[in-house]
C-alpha cells in the first residue's frame, strides 16, 4: 500500500481499533472475529455432544443422522459460551454495564394503583318529574325548598282550577238533582242519574281519581284547593314552581332524585383506559370520610374521547343507602393493580426498566440458572403500566430473575454475536408467540383442571397401549368441559373457553367412539392442538407443572407434539414399540402460558 493510500484509509483503520478495543473491554470478548449470525448454526458449538432421541447410546460431536435410526441428532445440551442464542457477560463486563437483576414476583403496590378524580352526582336512572296533572292558580307550595325529602302520595302543592272548581260544582248539582227526584218517574230519576254521571266522567277526564272523587261528591261546597300528589319518594333536587303561579296542564313543579343510588363522574386518560371495563369494582374515597372507603362498580366507559382534554367520562355507580355520600362531593376511584377476581392472589410483575419494547411486544432477559452472567431473551406479554411495575400476562414464571439495569448492554452483546437481540426480533405484524394470550385469575383458571386431567389420562392411557383407559378418559373430558362451561368471568376469557371447549368436546368424542388404537391416535392429535390453545390462550390450570413434548417420526414422519406431566418422554403415539420416542420442547409452570404463535 503507498503512502497516500495509506493516508487515505488510516482514519478508518482508527476507527475500527477503537472498536474493536471499546467492545473487549465492555464484553470481555476475545480477539477473535465476533461469528456471522449464520455461522454458528452452521458449525456446532466447542464441546457440544449430539445424540438421538430413541438411542441415547450414540454420542456424537457434530450433528447429523443417527446410525441406527435415520433421525437427525439432538443436542444433549448447549454450552452457553457459545450458544448464539444466548448472552455472556464476564464480571467486568457487568460491572462497567452496572447490570442489576430482580425476582418476577407477585406484587400489590399502593403505587401501582389507578386513581381517578370525579364528582358525586345522582342517578339519572332515578330522577322523576312532579308535574300538575291540572291547569291552575299555584295557591300553596306544601315543599318550599330543595333537598327536601318526599314520599309517594305526598301533597306537595295546592292549586285553584277554575275547571276543577266548575266540574266539581256542576257534580254537587247533579247530585243534589238525584237526591230531589229520587221519589220521581223513572225517565226523570234516569235523567238525573246520567247528569250525574257524566259530572263525574268530566272531572275523570280532567284528572281527578276515583278516591278523590268520592271525597268531592260528599262535600257540600265545591273546592277551591285542588291537592298535587307526588307519585313517587325521593329527594327534591330543584323547585320549578312558586306560589302565585299559573300553570298548564303538565307543567313541571319538581324534580325529585332517589340518592339511595349515586352516581360519580369520573375523567380517565387515553393511557387509563385499558385497565378499566364495565363491571369492573374500584374503591371509591371522599374527603369528608378519610381513612373510609366506598365500593362501586363502574357502569358506563364514553366510547369517545374529548379531543382537547383526551379524557373520556367514566361512570362508576355507588350503593348510598345510608346516605353518607351527596351530590356535589368530589370524590377518588381508586382501580387497584390486583385483579380483584383474582381470589386474593397479587399479579406477578416486573420493573419498568427491565422490558424492552419492540411495539406491542416486548423482550426482557432473563437471568439462566447456575450460569453466572449468562442471560436468555425472552420475548413476553405485558399488561399496562401500573405506576412503576408492567404485570406480567404470559412469557415469565415467579422466582425467574430478569435483568432491570443494563438490559441495553446485554443486547448489544447478543447483536455483536449474531443473536435474537431487540434489533432482530420480528415485527409486530408477524405472527408472536403470545399474541393469544389472556390473564385468567388463578382461582377460576383451577376450575378448568378436571379438563387437563383428564386429558392426561387419555395421554397415558396411549402410551400404555390401553384403548380402554384412553377412551374412558376422553368421556371424562366431555363430561369436565360440560361442567365448567361457566367456569370463567369476563367477555374475553368467557368468548374464548367457548370455543375452546367446543374443540376439546368434539375430539374428545372422537377418540371415545374410536374403534382402534389407531384411529384413537388419530384423534389425539387434534385433541393436543386443542389443548395446546388451551394451555397457549389461558395458561396451565393445574398446580403442577406440564411439559409438550414432540415425536418427529409420528405419522410417517411428519411428527407430532402432546401434552404430559414430568420430562421422561411418555410417546402416545407408538405406546410400547417406541415409547421413549421423542424430545421435551416447553415446560409449563402453573398458571404459566404455552408459546403458541397465533395464525396469522
Amino acid at each position: 500500500m503507498n503512502a497516500e493510500r495509506l493516508k487515505r484509509y488510516l482514519p478508518h483503520l482508527l476507527w475500527a481499533a477503537a472498536g474493536l478495543l471499546v467492545g473487549a473491554l465492555l464484553f470481555g470478548g476475545s480477539a477473535t472475529e465476533p461469528p456471522h449470525p449464520g455461522h454458528a448454526a452452521s458449525q456446532p458449538a466447542e464441546g457440544e455432544v449430539w445424540t438421538c432421541s430413541m438411542h441415547p447410546q450414540i454420542r456424537q460431536s457434530q450433528p447429523g443422522k443417527c446410525p441406527i435410526c435415520g433421525m437427525d441428532l439432538i443436542p444433549v445440551g448447549r454450552n452457553v459460551e457459545h450458544d448464539p442464542n444466548l448472552a455472556h457477560l464476564s464480571p467486568r463486563a457487568r460491572a462497567l454495564a452496572r447490570l442489576r437483576t430482580s425476582a418476577v414476583q407477585r406484587r400489590e403496590d399502593s403505587a401501582s394503583d389507578l386513581r381517578l378524580l370525579g364528582r358525586v352526582e345522582p342517578n339519572e336512572a332515578t330522577l322523576r318529574t312532579i308535574t300538575a296533572w291540572i291547569g291552575g292558580r299555584i295557591d300553596h307550595l306544601e315543599v318550599n325548598v330543595t333537598g327536601e325529602r318526599v314520599r309517594a302520595g305526598q301533597v306537595v302543592a295546592t292549586l285553584y282550577s277554575p275547571e276543577v272548581f266548575a266540574a266539581h260544582q256542576d257534580l254537587l248539582s247533579a247530585k243534589r238533582q238525584t237526591e230531589r227526584l229520587a221519589d220521581g218517574t223513572d225517565s226523570a230519576r234516569q235523567a238525573a242519574n246520567a247528569a250525574l254521571e257524566a259530572a263525574r266522567e268530566r272531572l275523570r277526564l280532567l284528572g281527578v281519581p276515583d278516591d278523590a272523587l268520592v271525597q268531592l261528591e260528599g262535600q257540600a261546597r265545591p273546592t277551591q284547593a285542588v291537592p298535587i300528589r307526588t307519585p313517587f319518594s325521593g329527594t327534591v333536587m330543584e323547585r320549578l314552581a312558586t306560589e302565585g303561579a299559573y300553570v298548564t296542564t303538565g307543567a313541571p313543579l319538581y324534580r325529585v332524585a332517589d340518592l339511595r343510588s349515586l352516581w360519580i363522574q369520573l375523567d380517565a386518560y387515553e393511557s387509563d383506559l385499558p385497565r378499566l371495563q364495565v363491571g369492573l369494582t374500584v374503591r371509591v374515597e371522599v374527603e369528608a370520610f378519610p381513612g373510609e372507603s366506598f365500593q362501586g362498580k363502574v357502569t358506563f366507559i364514553d366510547p369517545t374521547l374529548d379531543q382537547w382534554r383526551r379524557t373520556a367520562r367514566v361512570r362508576v355507580e355507588v350503593d348510598n343507602r345510608d346516605r353518607r355520600l351527596r351530590p356535589g362531593m368530589f370524590a377518588q376511584a381508586v382501580v387497584s393493580a390486583r385483579d380483584p377476581q383474582a381470589g386474593g392472589e397479587a399479579p406477578l410483575a416486573i420493573p419498568a426498566t427491565a422490558p424492552l419494547f419492540t411495539g406491542r411486544r416486548a423482550i426482557v432477559y432473563v437471568e439462566v440458572p447456575g450460569q453466572d452472567g449468562t442471560y436468555e431473551p425472552r420475548t413476553v406479554r405485558l399488561g399496562p403500566l401500573a405506576g412503576s411495575w408492567y404485570p406480567v400476562v404470559a412469557g415469565l414464571a415467579e422466582g425467574e430473575r430478569v435483568v432491570t439495569r443494563g438490559a441495553f448492554a446485554v443486547d448489544a452483546d447478543l447483536q455483536i454475536h449474531g443473536g435474537p437481540s431487540m434489533m432482530t426480533a420480528p415485527d409486530d405484524t408477524e405472527p408472536g408467540a403470545f399474541d393469544d394470550a389472556i390473564s385468567v385469575p388463578r382461582a377460576q383458571l383451577k376450575r378448568l383442571g378436571p379438563v387437563v386431567m383428564a386429558y392426561l389420562a387419555v395421554q397415558r392411557g396411549l402410551a400404555a397401549d390401553d384403548l380402554a383407559q384412553a377412551q374412558a378418559g376422553a368421556a371424562r373430558l366431555s363430561e369436565a368441559v360440560a361442567a365448567t362451561q361457566d367456569a370463567l368471568q369476563g367477555k374475553e376469557a368467557k368468548a374464548a373457553w367457548a370455543d375452546l371447549g367446543k374443540d376439546l368436546d368434539q375430539h374428545a368424542r372422537h377418540v371415545a367412539q374410536a374403534n382402534s388404537i389407531e384411529h384413537a391416535r388419530a384423534g389425539f392429535e387434534r385433541l393436543s392442538g386443542a389443548v395446546a390453545r388451551l394451555l397457549g390462550r389461558l395458561g396451565n390450570p393445574l398446580e403442577q407443572p406440564l411439559v409438550e413434548a414432540h415425536c418427529p417420526m409420528a405419522f410417517g414422519s411428519r411428527g407430532a407434539s402432546w401434552l404430559q406431566e414430568g420430562e421422561t418422554i411418555d410417546n402416545a403415539y407408538f405406546g410400547a414399540s417406541m415409547r421413549t420416542c421423542g424430545e421435551v420442547q416447553h415446560r409449563i409452570e402453573p398458571g404459566a402460558h404455552l408459546p403458541v404463535t397465533a395464525a396469522p
